[in-house]
């Protein structure tokens, strides 16, 4: 057998293994989600109504939603919403849940595409200067940069950035107001699509603080794992043999060290978009950004039952996908991590 034949054996064998570990992670998970949606405090029906109904109707509205079922056939009909995703609809605003994921979600893939941009244009050079610079004033700043961005949460780093950019970007003004037909939901490509420029260019303006305000939580980590994956691999053998013969340092460190001090930071990629998508509820709340974690939240505030177990269950499927996707991107780049 060749070596091409075997190297696609075990990719295919690494893929299915790692699908088939994800399904009781999944289990788990929506466990989880429908355990700590029942021992909440209170009646979530009478919660999202304000405590207006009487006996009667409250008694009528938990049969229709189910709540009067055992227990096991509540679980059951979650798992049955669940793979055909359709969450119901909610209590406050009789919104189907599917069409508020649908609708909302491309504003927070928006925002999380955009932190995680603005994490990676600013952390890997940064971590590379540390790196390369060692012990140097250049990494004794990047470490203590890094140190303070992850140390700082979002509700002290977004009040911070609007009082001090705020009032003359246009960042504290209130939601970007789209009069552009919705393709995708996603809004700069629809605003794109429908050649508003000037709308691309609002979407980008309200995009900036709440994209650093996010990407702060990472960068510091890509900094700190550029840096030392590129020291120990400036150290290897083989760095030694291509300095030996003579090639520039500059082109040792872009093409030997920084080709594989980024494989690691790939690896805890999927991680650090799961700490972005936490994040993107608050970012959204407190830069009032469109998107679904903004919804969330105030379907906490409702009480309002299906919508939050909908939205979070949403979340954590997101979750398990982005970190399969990482390992499938990690074992094409890197054979070892399959055996």
């Amino acid at each position: 057998m060749s070596n091409t034949s075997k190297q696609s054996g075990s990719l295919r064998r690494y893929i299915l293994t790692r699908i088939a570990l994800a399904v009781p992670m999944i289990l788990i998970l929506l466990i989880l989600v429908f355990v700590m949606m029942r021992v909440a405090p209170g009646d979530p029906i009478s919660a999202s109504q304000g405590g207006k109904l009487n006996a009667a109707e409250l008694a009528a509205r938990r049969h229709a939603a189910g709540f009067d079922a055992p227990l096991y056939q509540q679980f059951w009909d979650y798992l049955k919403s669940v793979v055909t995703l359709n969450f119901g609809t909610t209590f406050s605003d009789r919104r189907s849940v599917r069409d508020i994921i649908i609708e909302n979600g491309g504003a927070t893939l928006t925002l999380t595409a955009g932190a995680l941009v603005f994490a990676t244009v600013i952390g890997i050079p940064v971590g590379l200067l540390a790196g390369r610079y060692r012990d140097r004033p250049v990494d004794v700043i990047s470490r203590l940069a890094s140190t303070i961005t992850y140390a700082a949460p979002v509700f002290v780093t977004a009040p911070l950035l609007i009082l001090a950019f705020g009032s003359t970007s246009g960042q504290a003004s209130p939601l970007i107001q789209l009069n552009v037909p919705t393709q995708t939901h996603i809004l700069l490509v629809d605003a794109a699509l429908n050649n508003d420029w000037n709308a691309v260019g609002d979407i980008l303006q309200h995009l900036l603080l709440p994209s650093v305000a996010l990407g702060l939580l990472i960068v510091g980590v890509f900094i700190r794992m550029i840096r030392i994956n590129l020291i120990q691999a400036l150290q290897g053998d083989y760095i030694e043999a291509a300095r030996a013969r003579g090639v520039r340092e500059r082109h040792v460190v872009a093409r030997h060290g920084f080709r594989n001090a980024l494989v690691p930071v790939i690896t805890v990629l999927g991680l650090q978009v799961a700490m972005l998508l936490g994040g993107a509820v608050l970012t959204e709340k407190i830069f009032n950004w469109p998107g679904i974690g903004r919804q969330l939240i105030d379907y906490i505030n409702q009480r309002d039952y299906v919508a939050v177990q909908g939205i979070v269950t949403v979340f954590a499927l997101v979750v398990v996908a982005i970190s399969l996707l990482i390992d499938f991107v990690n074992a094409l780049i890197d054979p070892r991590v399959r055996y």
